[in-house]
C-alpha cells in the first residue's frame, strides 16, 4: 500500500516529537544527578555487558590495519616488555599468583587479570588497547608516552610469556628502579618520548 503524503508527514512529525521527548527526558535525567557515578558500587549487569561489548567491538573495528612485527615471538622483545609490565601494569592487571591489589580493589570496571585471559586475545587487540587506552576506565593511552616498539614489547610479554609464567619467574624480572637503565627508562629510554605524565 502506497503511503500518502499526509500519512508520511504524520509519521515524520511523530518521530520528531518522540525524539524531542527522549532528548528532554535524557537531559532531565542527567541534570537530576540521580545516576550514581561513584566507583564503589557495581553497575547493573545489562549496563556492564553493554559497555563491555561496545568496547570490544570498537577495538576490533580498528585493528585490521595493525601489523604484528615479524620478531613478535623473539624472547628478547618479550624480555624488554616484561620490565615495562612490572613497572607500569601490575598494580591494575596483577602478576602471576596475585589475586588483588589496593589500586585494583577500588577500580570500576575491574581491569582484567591479563595472565588469565591473554591466551584468548589477539595481539593486535592488546597492542591497540595499550596504545590508545579505554575511555572511562583506568586504562591510560600509553601511546602518549611510549613508542610502538615499547608497546609491542609489552604486548609480546603479555601474549607470549605472562600466561605460563610462575610467580617465582615473575619475581625474577628486574624491577625498573634496580635496572641499569632505570634512569633512561624514566626519562625516555628505548626510544620513548615522554610527552606528558600518564597516570594509570
Amino acid at each position: 500500500m502506497t503511503m500518502t503524503k499526509h500519512t508520511m508527514m504524520t509519521v515524520v512529525k511523530t518521530l520528531v516529537a518522540t525524539l524531542v521527548v527522549v532528548l528532554l527526558a535524557l537531559g532531565a535525567f542527567i541534570y537530576s544527578g540521580v545516576y550514581y557515578v561513584g566507583a564503589d558500587r557495581d553497575d547493573a549487569a545489562m549496563m556492564t555487558t553493554m559497555v563491555h561489548q561496545t568496547m570490544m567491538r570498537s577495538v576490533a573495528a580498528r585493528t585490521d590495519d595493525v601489523a604484528v612485527p615479524k620478531d613478535f615471538n623473539d624472547p628478547a622483545m618479550a624480555a624488554m616488555g616484561a620490565m615495562h609490565y612490572k613497572s607500569m601494569c601490575v598494580a591494575c592487571h596483577l602478576a602471576p599468583g596475585v589475586d588483588s591489589s589496593e589500586m585494583r580493589m577500588g577500580l570500576n570496571p575491574k581491569p582484567p587479570k591479563l595472565a588469565a585471559i591473554a591466551d584468548n586475545l589477539d595481539p593486535r587487540f592488546i597492542f591497540w588497547v595499550i596504545k590508545h587506552g579505554v575511555r572511562m576506565t583506568a586504562m591510560p593511552a600509553w601511546g602518549k608516552s611510549h613508542d610502538d616498539e615499547a608497546i609491542w614489547a609489552m604486548t609480546a610479554f603479555i601474549k607470549n610469556e605472562l600466561p605460563t609464567m610462575t610467580p617465582a619467574e615473575f619475581d625474577r624480572i628486574m624491577p625498573e628502579e634496580e635496572g641499569e637503565n632505570a634512569h633512561e627508562h624514566r626519562h625516555g629510554a628505548h626510544g620513548h618520548e615522554h610527552q606528558e605524565e600518564v597516570t594509570p
